[in-house]
């Protein structure tokens, strides 16, 4: 049971590590960045970030909105 664990935890360890190869050993490494409008090809779809996409129609007017002003 107890090498069990103890391989366990050499394998995520040698996981992680690899995980993290260029944020530990590269010079100025960084995490990728996976945001959504940071992919070009969702650009080009159309696709955008939910959060963005909500915050746009709550400030969408209906026409019955317009038509009051």
């Amino acid at each position: 049971m107890m090498i069990f664990f103890l391989v366990t935890v050499l394998i995520v360890g040698v996981a992680l590590l690899l995980l993290g190869v260029r944020i530990f050993f590269v010079r100025g490494g960084t995490f990728p960045n996976t945001h959504i409008e940071s992919s070009q090809a969702l650009q080009r779809k159309g696709i955008g970030c939910a959060n963005k996409q909500l915050e746009e129609e709550t400030h969408r007017c209906n026409l019955f909105d317009r038509i009051n002003e």
